[in-house]
């Protein structure tokens, strides 16, 4: 289905039982079906070097592409991808403004949410779809493969994987905040530095930095 490695890794019935799911909607679900896995076709398994995850994709019509957080090119920035900028910013003194993050992706960034799909104009309405399954199979997963994985949970939702996450021999680094969504963001989200905390865990373990 995917075409690399995560063939092998992902649980297939959860994945056919989520789609039924998917595919007895009578509206309109996001990311559009050919990209709902989008995240793991851009980035195998051996090549993860940072997971960052969050709750479920954007409900709103041309942003989700299959990536966490990423919009695509041409589509204004939504609020909880501009608090991401602007921790980067603070954090590494970067400035983008460009919402499509597949260079990210291609450099080992898997942008996984909890939850791969969604109904129109309600946040994490397919969360009872069983995607939990498939995403708590993919960090497990990860867990085997000997590089230095940094792990970003954003948010509750995020953060209940935290314990799978660190359930590896390989060196870890495991990073909680708050959602970036302005509900949360000011909880600790802001100043949380994951940028700078990522590179840093990487250089320590031998490994290429992240150019954000």
């Amino acid at each position: 289905m995917i075409g690399n490695g995560w063939d092998a890794l992902l649980p297939q019935e959860a994945i056919a039982s989520a789609m039924q799911k998917v595919s007895a909607e009578t509206g309109v679900v996001y990311p559009p079906r050919d990209r709902i896995f989008a995240a793991f076709s851009l980035t195998p398994p051996e090549a993860v070097r940072v997971v960052i995850l969050g709750q479920d994709p954007y409900h709103e019509p041309d942003q989700a592409h299959g990536l966490a957080f990423s919009v695509q090119n041409g589509s204004a920035l939504p609020p909880s991808l501009k608090n991401i900028f602007k921790e980067l910013e603070a954090d590494e003194g970067i400035l983008r403004a460009r919402g499509d993050l597949s260079d990210w992706a291609r450099q080992g960034v898997l942008l996984l949410n909890t939850v791969l799909t969604v109904r129109q104009g309600e946040a994490n309405s397919h969360r009872a779809f069983g995607w939990q399954a498939v995403t708590d199979a993919a960090v497990r997963a990860i867990g085997a493969y000997s590089q230095p994985v940094a792990f970003v949970l954003w948010g509750a939702q995020a953060q209940q994987k935290a314990q799978i996450a660190a359930q590896s021999r390989y060196p870890r680094l495991i990073l909680k905040a708050p959602h970036p969504s302005p509900l949360s963001s000011y909880r600790g989200f802001f100043g949380s530095r994951p940028f700078s905390k990522i590179n840093a865990f990487l250089e320590e373990n031998g490994e290429k930095t992240i150019i954000w």
